[in-house]
Formats: C-alpha cells, structure tokens, sequence
C-alpha cells in the first residue's frame, strides 16, 4: 500500500488532482525537451511510477463531492510496469506525450474510455479488455516487447476477443514489430469501428480474423509493412464489417487478406498501391469468398502480385486501366454491375468492340481455364441489353476451352469456330455457303459433264448442280443425273459434297451447343 509521504513531487501532484479529475502536465514548454523519443532523459521532476497510477485507478484516493475523478498525466516518464490485468476501472484514464519504461497490461479489464495520446510505449496487452467508452492510442508509438498471455508471439498491440464500445483511434500512431504481429485483434468488437488514419505506420502484420466492426475500419493513406519475404500486411479473414477504407494512398507492402469477409456497405481501394510481398508470385490481394456491396478497385497502379476473387460476391464492381495485375483468379466471382472509371467509360463508348476485349483478356489473366468468368460476363452484358457482346464472350470462352483438349477435338474445335463461330455466329455458314456456291457454279459452268442416262433426266444446270451437292440432306435430281469425265472436276464434286456434311453438321453442333449454354 502507497503513503503519501512515499511519493515524489510528481507523483503527490497527481494524487491530489487526481479526485477532481484536473491534469497534471509535467511538459516544460520548451519543445526540444518536450520530445517524447527523448523521454529516457527526463528525471526525477518528470517521473511517475506506474504503482502510483494503478493505485489511484483502483480507488487509492476517492472522489471527492460533485467531481468526477480521473486520471489525466502528461509529459510523464512512467517507470515500472503499468499492471491493470482483470482490473476493474471505475475512472477514464487520459496519458500524453508520456514516455513508458515498460509495456502496459491491461488484459482482462473492465474499464472507462482510455486515452495514450502521443505516448511511446513498449507493447499494449489488452486482450479480453471491457471497455465501456473509447481506446484512443493516437500518434503514440507502440513497439513489440510484450509476450502475451494469449499466444506465444510478442506482439507490440493486443486486442484479442476484446470489445469496446466507441472506437478504437489508432491514427497517427505506429505500431512497430518487425518480425512479429504489430497488432493482434482476432475477435475484436469495436462497435465505434477501427480507426488508422493520418499518418498510421504499422511495421509487423495486423491481424484481425473474425473482428466485427459496425463502424468500419477506415485506413485511408495507412502504410502497411509486412514481416518477412512473404508477409501478410493485413489479415481480415471472416472479419464483419460495415465499411473497409483503404483509400487515398493507401500502401501495403505485403499481402491484404479479406478470405470470408462481409462488409454491408462500401469496400474501397481508390488511390491505394498494393505492392504486395517482395516476390511476385505472392499474392497482393486474397479475397476468396468475401461478400461486398461496393467495391472500388480503381488503385493508383496495379498490383505487383496476382489478386484472387475467387468465390467472392459484389454487387457493384468499379475498376480502372490500374486496376488488375498479370494475373487475377475470378473462377467464381460474381458481380451485379461493372462501373468503369471516366477514361475508361469514354473509351467503352467510342468502341464496344474493344471494351469487350479488354474484359476477356481480364479474364485470361486467370491461371488455366474455367467457365464461370466468361458466363459471369456475358451475363452481365446481356443483362445490359448487348447481345452481341455477350456472344462474343461465350465464343471467346470456347476458343480458351480449345486449348485444353485433346488435339483430335481441337481441330474439331477449330473446324466449328471458323464455320459457325461455334454458333454464336451462323451467319459464317452463309458465307461459306454462297462462296462455295460461287466456286462450284463457275467452275461446273464451263465444262459440259456426262449423262448417266442419255435422253433422261433435267438439263444440266450448273448452280443447282452446285446446291445439290452441297445439301446432304434430299436432293434437286442433278447430283444423281451427271457424273464428270474431268479428273478435277469430279474431284471439286467430290470435296463439295464432303463440305457440305462438315458445314451441316457444324451448323447443328455450334447452334445446339449455343442453345443450351443460353
């Protein structure tokens, strides 16, 4: 138990302001030693121990009449270990430009709104915490150097299965651990959202599996820094939340991770850069299964690594020329809408030829080949009332299908694409047709053949003759009526009939295969 009489002078000014909740500020006006990456100078005049911030948060000295007591301290050297683990804090807790020995523990508290503002501080272990308020850690550094007693790894910031109430305020801050978590919060309910804005460094991963946040998690112009050659900078798995921000320069060096996760409203990544873990192959983007409203994916240059979407479900999709890396899995994404941005709207408009280009060459950007994508696409052009673009993507998906087969169905592949356009296009059966037409009625028109009955039969008639030969099915009574002497004639007869089985059967192949994939 603390006397007074053991207390510095620091220290007894704080207990005594400490009941009607006044501050006590120890800075001294002078910046160059007000600086807190300076806080290890700072003496006797400018020390509190932590003992003595414990004992007044559990009720060392009690309130006095019509105030409200809370703990206010600035400019402070805290020495010792700030211990409050399953503490039950009946006073808010205000700390600036305090500069910490050790880390501060507050796992498995109950308290009131708690503010570090502008602090350097050795690791904040705050897992399980109840805080009925806000946790506000802005512009305070806070570096590894805490094992907790939730997980082996240290960890500079530890949020695990805690809640709180408001927000959790993290802008301006930097959490540093390089080779380990920066923040661990799986679990987390921050019903006030989560808030790394202004500034926001984090050098070590962030993890946040299965966190709900009502409030959004807002990151906009944050820089992310993974761990290791193949870090992850975010990790969001299965994580609920209202909004993700990732916006206006946003960086991540190493890869987002949003497997599972269901935002309600907008998930934005306009203006950010996602340049991913150092080798290439590792992706910048995981976002398998997750499930968005809006997703803006309009970056400021497109990702140094492959971006997966597999299984995920937009309604609203806006992307940009930045937007999409080498390679992009989409086997299974599912939009309502595709919103271009305004360059690339005027260059849809002047050319629908070329936008459906550029969708399917988005589309090969994928690793082997799959179907949904291209269904996925027509349907959305369909459902725009372009047609013909949708067919042009269902042809695009059977010629990448192609490429899988055997090399007896490629040629039959091949032979459908260039007669019918694997029905999509039937009109190329006309104009084989009338080619072939051509090519047999000037042909047989300039050579007399041979009756196989003199005196029988109707005259020799060159483009029926050419009909009939190139019609498998019936006949016009020439084909049966004449045979040639000629070599090359009977030969032509010969390959225009064989023409015109293969231009049948590809007909009824391509526009039956065309009526079932509608």
């Amino acid at each position: 138990m603390l006397s007074y009489d053991e207390l510095t002078s620091p220290e007894r000014e704080l207990w005594d302001a400490f009941p009607e909740g006044r501050c006590v500020d120890l800075r001294t006006g002078v910046p160059q030693d007000d600086l807190v990456v300076e806080g290890r100078q700072w003496g006797p005049g400018r020390t509190v121990r932590a003992a003595v911030i414990v004992a007044l948060l559990q009720g060392a000295n009690t309130a006095q009449p019509g105030a409200v007591a809370c703990l206010r301290l600035a400019g402070a050297r805290i020495s010792g270990h700030l211990h409050l683990a399953g503490a039950q804090i009946a006073h808010a807790l205000w700390l600036e430009d305090c500069w910490f020995e050790e880390g501060v523990d507050l796992s498995g508290a109950s308290t009131q709104s708690i503010a570090i503002v502008g602090s350097r501080v050795p690791g904040v272990e705050a897992g399980l915490i109840r805080i009925e308020g806000r946790l506000d850690l802005r512009r305070s550094r806070l570096e590894s150097g805490m094992a907790s007693p939730f997980h082996r790894r240290v960890t500079a910031f530890s949020l695990i299965n805690a809640h709180v109430s408001g927000a959790v305020n993290l802008n301006g801050a930097e959490v540093i651990a390089p080779e380990e978590w920066a923040m661990s919060a799986g679990g987390l309910v921050a019903e006030g959202g989560l808030y790394c804005q202004d500034g926001f460094v984090a050098h070590g991963e962030l993890r946040l599996m299965g966190a709900q946040l009502p409030g959004g998690l807002h990151m906009r112009g944050a820089l992310l820094e993974s761990p290791g050659p193949r870090g992850v900078a975010l990790a969001l798995d299965n994580a609920v939340a209202s909004t993700l921000n990732f916006s206006d320069g946003f960086i991540a060096n190493g890869t987002v991770r949003l497997r599972g996760a269901r935002i309600s409203d907008n998930l934005t990544f306009e203006g950010a850069v996602l340049n991913g873990p150092p080798e290439g192959h590792s992706p910048s983007l995981v976002a398998l299964l997750m499930q968005a409203v809006d997703f803006d994916f309009t970056l400021a240059r497109p990702p140094s690594g492959p971006v997966d979407l597999r299984g995920a479900q937009v309604s609203y999709l806006h992307d940009s020329d930045h937007s999409w890396p080498d390679v992009v899995e989409l086997d299974g994404f599912v939009y309502g809408s595709i919103k271009v941005d305004e360059a690339g709207a005027r260059r849809e408009a002047v050319g629908r030829r070329d936008s459906v280009a550029r969708r399917v060459a988005w589309i090969r950007r994928g690793r082997g080949y799959s179907p949904q994508p291209y269904e996925q696409l027509a349907s959305w052009y369909r459902q725009g009332g372009h047609d013909d673009d949708a067919r042009r993507v269902l042809l695009a998906k059977q010629r990448h299908r192609r490429q899988t087969l055997d090399p007896a169905a490629r040629v039959w592949g091949h032979l459908l694409d260039v007669t019918v356009g694997y029905g999509y296009r039937p009109w190329l059966a006309g104009v084989w047709l009338l080619v072939l037409t051509l090519l047999g009625t000037l042909s047989f028109g300039t050579h007399s053949p041979t009756p196989v009955k003199r005196g029988e039969g109707a005259p020799f008639q060159p483009l029926v003759y050419t009909l009939d030969l190139l019609i498998p099915i019936g006949g016009l009574g020439q084909r049966t009526a004449w045979y040639w002497s000629n070599d090359s004639l009977q030969l032509l007869a010969y390959l225009l009939i064989a023409f015109g089985w293969v231009l049948t059967t590809a007909v009824i192949a391509g526009v039956t295969r065309a009526l079932q994939k509608s």
